[in-house]
């Protein structure tokens, strides 16, 4: 990754807006879920997850910094219904 390594995340990310994606976050102190859910939206400090339930839906927020970080991963997939692709 080069210089501008947030605005790759970014960019890598806006080419996906809408594909299944799969979600796992830490939530600090060896606290982790893992969701699965649509890539809804980029924006130009955050992205936004949502994840459907069975009665109801989520929408979890997240910064490009939180990829960088690791503190979220997410693999989306491919044409075979596998999750193949990671962002890092």
């Amino acid at each position: 990754m080069g210089k501008d390594v947030l605005g790759e995340i970014r960019q890598k990310l806006e080419c996906r807006v809408g594909e299944q994606i799969k979600l796992k976050a830490n939530k600090g102190r060896r606290k982790t879920f893992e969701k699965e859910g649509v890539l809804e939206s980029t924006y130009p400090s955050i992205f936004v997850i949502r994840v459907d339930e069975s009665n109801y839906y989520q929408r979890f927020t997240f910064s490009y910094a939180d990829v960088l970080t690791e503190t979220v991963e997410l693999s989306f997939y491919n044409d075979n219904m596998v999750f193949a692709a990671e962002i890092k």
